[in-house]
């Protein structure tokens, strides 16, 4: 059955026929000529109230497409039944819109090819206002035009075409389409009987639904004679006339889907015979060859398959298809375009955030480079404070080695004043004391520099870590900045504290030495007047001694006179007076 869709194709075209004005709205009057007529040719009963009823709130004035179509969904369209003749409406409908479109003394074609021509754009024409045929099946149409004339299809002309037709616009609407074959652009040199003949051929196939047709034999029901039909093809039907004129139809065989096809055996002397198997009769046919009757049966078939599922004709199945694939195309171009321009926005945007991530970096290395120089700067300023301050205690060391000099020289001086000014015997005893406390002193001036030395030691290695520490915390990173700032303070005050802490150290060490050279001296002093008041007593006592009459035991003598010490007690002095003179200055 039609679709609502090309019903509505033709109506169209009539109703902007009556517009006259060409705004979109056509009178009350005329609309009810239009619809009196609508009605004839859809065979529906006409109720002339309905309109006055329907616009009974617009009075005289003119009514827009977007008013009339309730009434004609309502009134018309709801009604159509499946056995109206859909060629009286075009026919119809033609006559309204052609002549305000359409000069015939222009073209090359007759009004029936023309009309033809407009029908078949109908059919290949987007169900869309105002109505137009793409490239798509604008290039169908004219293919099948030229396979039905039997001439070659030139596809660089077409291509030449459709790139003008481009740059212009995608389509075409009827009447530029009736001009583009009546002007013969595409069919110059072809004969006028040739083409409207192709014309005819794709007007049947297309708009009249006709799948094939052609010359067969048919037997009769009641004479059981053969006689010769034209034959047309239908999805639901097989119409057989007298002949090609379609001037008187004999007959019709309604295809549903409990009908089929069967190939017969030769018989009465008739040859390539098939047979229609219907409900209620069966009809024998014999076609001119073997080629054409496989053709019929399998085109019977196809229908009667088509039928069974629900499918509606070849060429419809086809143009559906043809729509459903432009509108995929057509969904996955916008697709396509959509994600193409997400993807440029999106590479706009990753484009500015490497841009920013850029600048960013220069600017980072930039600071980088500032904070690098103003850390090699501040190393190398402590550095430069570090050797000034070695430079210093190196200087200082110097002067307190030169002013320890010069106070051993005025000590040594000063003992030796007071060494003239003490009793000789008091001296000595006190010599003897201060050898032996010299003795302990020096033990523990030796225990206290090795311990001062390796405190020392341990200070430098501390200070000489602690120097590194710095070293490593300021070739640190930016971030950590704040953090190594604090440390190098922390670490500065200890490394202060640690020289300070060193200083003390070594004026310790130093007041050390110099009391040991004291205590040296003293010893070495002491030692030497002990020696000398020994000689010079030993010497004063032989020239004052009486000497006694002799005994017959020997007597002993001592530096302090005879028999002062035992003997055992002489040997144990004499020992110990051996060992200290021997004992090595460093030991002492």
């Amino acid at each position: 059955m039609i679709s609502r869709d090309e019903i509505l194709k033709p109506i169209w075209y009539a109703f902007t026929a009556l517009d006259v004005d060409r705004n979109g709205k056509v009178s009350k009057s005329q609309l009810k000529v239009l619809s009196h007529n609508l009605c004839t040719v859809l065979k529906i009963p006409h109720n002339t109230s309905a309109l006055e009823e329907h616009f009974k709130d617009d009075d005289e004035g003119p009514v827009s497409t977007q008013g009339y179509m309730p009434y004609l969904n309502m009134f018309i369209l709801s009604k159509i039944q499946a056995n109206f003749d859909f060629s009286e409406l075009n026919k119809m409908c033609w006559t309204l819109s052609a002549p305000k479109h359409i000069s015939s003394r222009h073209l090359l074609i007759s009004g029936s090819d023309t009309y033809k021509v407009w029908c078949i754009f109908n059919f290949l024409s987007e169900d869309k206002y105002p109505l137009h045929i793409v490239t798509d099946e604008l290039e169908y149409f004219l293919r099948k035009l030229f396979a039905s004339m039997g001439c070659s299809w030139n596809e660089g002309r077409f291509d030449d075409y459709k790139m003008q037709l481009s740059a212009k616009k995608k389509h075409l609407n009827a009447w530029e389409l009736i001009e583009l074959i009546g002007m013969g652009h595409f069919t110059k040199g072809i004969n006028p009987q040739t083409l409207s003949m192709g014309i005819s051929e794709v007007y049947q196939e297309l708009v009249l639904d006709v799948i094939k047709q052609g010359y067969m034999m048919k037997k009769g029901h009641k004479r059981k004679n053969w006689t010769d039909r034209w034959f047309e093809l239908h999805l639901n039907y097989i119409s057989y006339y007298v002949s090609e004129d379609l001037a008187e139809q004999k007959g019709c065989i309604p295809l549903d889907r409990n009908c089929c096809v069967e190939s017969l055996p030769d018989k009465d002397g008739k040859k390539n015979l098939f047979i229609v198997k219907c409900i209620e009769k069966s009809f024998e046919i014999s076609a001119s060859d073997k080629k054409a009757k496989q053709e019929w049966i399998q085109a019977i078939q196809d229908c009667i398959v088509r039928i069974r599922q629900g499918l509606s004709s070849p060429h419809r199945e086809s143009r559906q298809k043809r729509r459903e694939l432009r509108n995929r195309m057509k969904a996955e171009q916008e697709f396509m375009e959509n994600r193409m321009r997400q993807l440029q926005l999106a590479n706009e945007s990753k484009q500015a955030q490497l841009e920013a991530l850029s600048k960013d970096l220069r600017e980072a290395s930039v600071r980088g480079d500032l904070e690098e120089q103003r850390r090699l700067q501040t190393q190398t300023e402590l550095l430069d404070q570090y050797r000034r301050d070695l430079e210093q205690e190196k200087m200082a060391r110097m002067q307190m080695e030169e002013q320890v000099v010069e106070k051993a020289n005025e000590v040594e001086q000063y003992w030796q004043r007071m060494q003239e000014l003490e009793e000789m015997y008091r001296q000595l005893k006190k010599a003897l004391d201060d050898e032996r406390q010299a003795r302990d002193d020096e033990e523990a001036l030796r225990r206290l520099q090795a311990r001062l030395l390796q405190e020392e030691e341990s200070k430098r290695l501390e200070l000489e870590q602690i120097h590194k520490q710095q070293l490593e915390i300021l070739s640190q990173s930016q971030k950590e900045k704040e953090e190594l700032e604090r440390e190098r303070a922390v670490k500065e005050h200890a490394l202060r504290a640690a020289q300070e802490q060193l200083e003390v150290l070594t004026r310790q060490r130093e007041g050390a030495q110099e009391e040991y050279k004291v205590v040296t001296k003293k010893l070495e002093r002491a030692s030497n007047k002990t020696k000398n008041w020994k000689h010079k007593v030993s010497k004063h006592e032989g020239l004052l001694r009486i000497i006694p009459p002799g005994s017959k035991s020997p007597t002993k003598m001592t530096n302090w006179g005879q028999a002062a010490f035992t003997e055992t007690e002489l040997d144990e002095l004499g020992r110990i007076w051996q060992e200290n003179r021997n004992r090595s200055p460093d030991e002492q």
